[in-house]
């Protein structure tokens, strides 16, 4: 059976994130991007759900720890605010 593509289960994989708490916290962060980077790189559509996710989380106050490792995950990866 193939495998699903990244981006999709990146997607999948945060919807209990927000249905759980509603807040992204840095497990979370951390669990997501490595599904991103299991091949070694972050592509595209791995780059737009990821910041989809991102944005979603800042419509509330997040600690300063958890928008520090989304700055910083932004930044080495080139992902864009959506």
């Amino acid at each position: 059976m193939p495998q699903a593509k990244s981006h999709i289960e990146i997607a999948f994989q945060s919807i209990p994130v927000f249905s759980d708490d509603g807040q992204l916290d840095l497990g979370e962060i951390n669990f997501l991007l490595g599904l991103a980077l299991r091949d070694g790189k972050v592509d595209e559509d791995e780059k737009r759900v990821l910041a989809t996710i991102f944005a979603q989380a800042e419509k509330s106050t997040l600690p300063e720890t958890v928008q520090a490792r989304i700055d910083e995950v932004r930044a080495k990866h080139d992902i864009r605010r959506a």
